[in-house]
């Protein structure tokens, strides 16, 4: 069966691993589930990198609708260009290869040829989609934007200490963890006498080297850091419970998933001011600071720890803010219409 409501979706090896924990394979996969959930015959392909694409692709019929993650796109896009003759391509983009500074020319070519075979890109926020535009890298009609969902979460209870940080997500030079330790080890010898502690939840594989160097760093602080790799269910759960609020000093982020964790949960968050977190803290309970600047970090951390009115206002903006969130249901139906589009 080709047609109707069936799609092939590729996506990065070992997507259900929890060792391998991301926002992209969270995201990838409460979007199979709830498309078999709205009726669709979903046919998952694993690939683990650009070598096994085209045995992924493959396997899919002639004519069938193919539902691409972004990054299995980028590994091999000369051969999702030549299926796409025979294939109905939507590829799924949870990030721009162009925003992260460390982009080469390679990876720049192979996402705009990834994208250009694709009659409908999904993009996971507005941020992302508006680049896309921007870069010529996809038409404005052709982007539909389906931003993450929250999963249903019981409200913090509070009682935990106002300096009880914690950041989540993997270890690795674009999410800022240097500058968060920065602005950490900058409080801690200006702000002697103020009272925190750091829980950094994430996997420290992807980026081993950089994961190394956090860690020798965090040591420095004498147990007030704490690397605690990847953690999911109740073990993420306990620790968002041991958590006062999220921080986020990512240098490149598309929306932001642990923010949406932390705020569907009524916890504040102090994130940084670039790509989509604007949006996703539109509804507020968020303080804002710009991305890579230990300074301006160290002084909204010790505004967060010391400035009880600002604490009371971003729990009540937080707690408002958990009705305004969107389901996983919101996120499936704007990708099905991306489907039904393609």
């Amino acid at each position: 069966m080709t047609g109707g409501r069936s799609v092939w979706m590729l996506v990065p090896a070992g997507v259900d691993d929890p060792a391998r924990v991301s926002g992209g394979n969270v995201y990838d996969r409460e979007v199979r589930d709830g498309l078999r959930g709205r009726g669709w015959t979903v046919t998952a392909v694993e690939a683990a990198d650009g070598a096994v694409v085209p045995t992924a692709l493959d396997t899919v019929p002639d004519g069938a609708l193919a539902l691409v993650d972004g990054l299995v796109a980028g590994w091999a896009p000369a051969v999702l260009a030549a299926a796409s003759v025979r294939l109905r391509v939507v590829v799924l983009a949870h990030m721009v290869a162009a925003a992260f500074p460390d982009a080469s020319s390679d990876e720049e070519t192979a996402e705009r040829r990834a994208l250009g075979c694709a009659r409908r890109v999904i993009a996971t926020s507005r941020w992302t989609a508006g680049v896309l535009v921007q870069r010529r890298l996809v038409a404005h009609e052709n982007v539909t934007v389906a931003v993450p969902g929250a999963s249903a979460c019981a409200a913090s209870g509070g009682g935990v200490p106002d300096g009880a940080l914690i950041c989540v997500g993997v270890i690795a030079p674009h999410k800022g963890q240097d500058v968060l330790l920065a602005a950490l080890a900058r409080l801690a010898a200006v702000r002697p006498a103020v009272d925190w502690t750091c829980t950094l939840v994430g996997s420290t594989s992807t980026f081993p080297g950089f994961a190394a160097a956090i860690a020798e760093d965090a040591a420095a602080f004498g147990g007030r850091v704490m690397l605690t790799g990847v953690r999911t269910g109740a073990e993420l759960d306990d620790a968002y419970r041991r958590s006062a609020v999220l921080v986020a000093p990512s240098r490149v982020e598309s929306a932001g998933m642990a923010i949406t964790d932390a705020l569907a949960r009524g916890i504040p968050v102090i994130g940084a001011a670039v790509g989509g977190i604007p949006d996703t803290v539109a509804s507020g309970g968020a303080l804002l600071v710009a991305p890579d600047d230990p300074v301006a970090w160290a002084d909204a951390l010790y505004a967060w720890m010391t400035d009880a009115a600002l604490r009371d206002r971003l729990r009540a903006e937080a707690r408002g803010a958990r009705a305004a969130l969107p389901g996983w249901d919101h996120t499936v139906e704007a990708v099905e219409r991306a489907l039904a589009a393609a």
